[in-house]
């Protein structure tokens, strides 16, 4: 994989400081700052019902990206205990995700949704169009809710120093290999 490319969430992607690349933020207190993002796929379909056709999404798929090009460091303080605390943005990021994963998906599997359009190219079109939108903005909420744990991830181990409690997320972090 091109070290610049979205670093996809999984039990055996560790962090190194190569992969944070972006020039530090010097209107920040923070040492760093890792940019991680929900990425989803999901599939497409419709029935037809007398008149009217109906879409469903099925196969809705979530992943957790790290973006080299949009996280970085401040060099001089680019610990060991640094990394092993902006890993645990990463992992956090994989925990929220598994907790709201089928909370997610139960919000359209099974469901039908009405299409628009004046031909069936058309109603196609729309229903990939609006399907996109109902997912981002499910999807907007959960970076949200993502970015409140975050904060409250940062708050509780002041930003990996606490070591105790950096310790207590790490061994919840584990648990996800």
């Amino acid at each position: 994989m091109n070290e610049n490319n979205v670093i996809v969430w999984s039990s055996n992607s560790f962090l190194t400081w190569s992969n944070f690349k972006a020039e530090p933020n010097p209107a920040t207190f923070e040492d760093s700052h890792s940019f991680i993002k929900y990425q989803y796929t999901w599939t497409l379909n419709s029935d037809k019902l007398g008149d009217q056709i109906l879409f469903f999404i099925e196969n809705l798929q979530l992943s957790v990206g790290f973006h080299p090009l949009l996280s970085w460091v401040r060099v001089p303080q680019a610990t060991d205990k640094l990394l092993k605390h902006e890993q645990g943005h990463f992992d956090l990021s994989e925990l929220v995700k598994r907790e709201n994963l089928k909370k997610l998906q139960n919000n359209f599997y099974n469901k039908h949704f009405p299409t628009r359009g004046q031909n069936e190219e058309q109603r196609k079109q729309y229903a990939k169009e609006d399907s996109g939108k109902m997912i981002a903005k499910e999807i907007e909420k959960l970076e949200q809710l993502l970015k409140q744990r975050r904060q409250e991830y940062d708050d509780q181990t002041n930003f990996g120093e606490n070591t105790e409690k950096q310790s207590e997320y790490d061994l919840i972090f584990r648990k996800l290999l």
